[in-house]
């Protein structure tokens, strides 16, 4: 892949001073090279608009074209080829083999099908798993709801917060989904949830399904999915991704069974690839073996959220998924927000003041 990306790709030609440059042959080699940064992609793109260098091939080949969500800062344009997309439906095949989705299962994609990537490669995938993909796009939830049970859907993809949406809505119309729909496997990515042990319970109950956790980025690709087995972690399929765990202060590797921060090196995404790339995701890696049988690292509790939306709380590391975990013991709970209040003493009163944030 280096051999490729070297030749053409401007960013990494430059990030890695390509005439002084050793192809690592080995993960302890390929620790040696730069971290890929977001802030580092967004400013490339800025100053070589619109859609950056990080462009293996000419413009000409490239089909497809995605921005990230921009919750974290500037929406980004990504690009691929032919064949990176197709890279993305294999990433996406291996996620519905895992979870028992194939031939013969209506996949229901409550999505808007805009720009944001989202679910635009599970529709690939669903093609590769040889299932009929019925589009949820320019719906109203009442509207999607009627068609996953008119179309007999058997597999629904969405958020874990939509998932439950839809579930308030339809009992809020009399409609039992566990009885209505023919719905038997829900798939959820976009959001931390559905690795949540209090969302994952609450959503299995309304829909009558089994529920999976699927992680993945648009400028990284579909890296992670829930096998059948359901081992409370999600595997990381590593047939595509090289996948490092680090202590986000420091930049240097974590034991196993510590969080850290998750850092990805995509391997069939030639055309616009990310190498040794901060996602930002803060994860619990752990080298336990699944019953499944597949031999990939295993991320306990899936994605546990931002790594810069840890809260310290009288020494102890505070994450938004643990307090969602309480908050989805209470089916009356359908929406909630967070609110940190840091206290502080008035240096000439005395009293104490807060002030929040969010």
């Amino acid at each position: 892949m280096l051999e490729t990306i070297l030749l053409t790709n401007q960013f990494y030609r430059r990030k890695f001073g390509y005439g002084n440059f050793s192809r690592p042959h080995s993960l302890e080699q390929l620790g040696g090279l730069p971290f890929t940064t977001k802030s580092e992609l967004v400013e490339d793109q800025a100053a070589h608009p619109p859609f950056g260098s990080d462009l293996t091939f000419a413009q000409e080949r490239y089909l497809r074209i995605h921005q990230t969500s921009g919750t974290t800062g500037k929406p980004m344009y990504w690009l691929d080829t032919e064949e990176s997309w197709d890279w993305w439906a294999e990433c996406w095949k291996m996620i519905f083999e895992a979870a028992g989705v194939g031939a013969g299962d209506r996949i229901f994609f409550a999505f808007s099908f805009g720009p944001f990537i989202g679910f635009w490669a599970g529709w690939e995938g669903a093609r590769k798993v040889g299932a009929l993909a019925i589009s949820g796009a320019a719906q109203s939830t009442a509207q999607r709801l009627k068609s996953i049970i008119d179309c007999g859907a058997t597999v629904l993809v969405c958020t874990p917060t939509y998932a439950l949406h839809m579930a308030s809505e339809a009992r809020k119309a009399g409609m039992d989904l566990a009885k209505a729909s023919a719905v038997k496997i829900t798939i959820h990515a976009g959001e931390p949830g559905a690795s949540i042990a209090g969302t994952k319970k609450m959503i299995e109950e309304s829909w009558g399904a089994k529920c999976y956790d699927h992680a993945g980025a648009t400028e990284v690709g579909a890296f992670g999915f829930e096998c059948q087995i359901q081992p409370g972690a999600i595997h990381v399929n590593e047939n595509e991704f090289i996948v490092e765990v680090i202590d986000p202060l420091t930049g240097e590797p974590i034991d196993s069974g510590a969080k850290g921060e998750l850092v990805i090196t995509n391997l069939g995404r030639i055309g616009s690839p990310v190498i040794r790339y901060r996602t930002g995701d803060l994860v619990q890696p752990s080298d336990r073996p699944c019953p499944c049988g597949r031999p990939f690292m295993l991320l306990e509790g899936g994605v546990l959220g931002r790594a810069d939306d840890m809260t310290i709380v009288r020494g102890v590391n505070v994450f938004p998924s643990a307090v969602e975990n309480v908050l989805r013991e209470f089916a009356e709970i359908e929406e909630f927000r967070v609110e940190i209040l840091r206290a502080t003493r008035c240096k000439k009163c005395g009293l104490f003041w807060s002030r929040a944030q969010i």
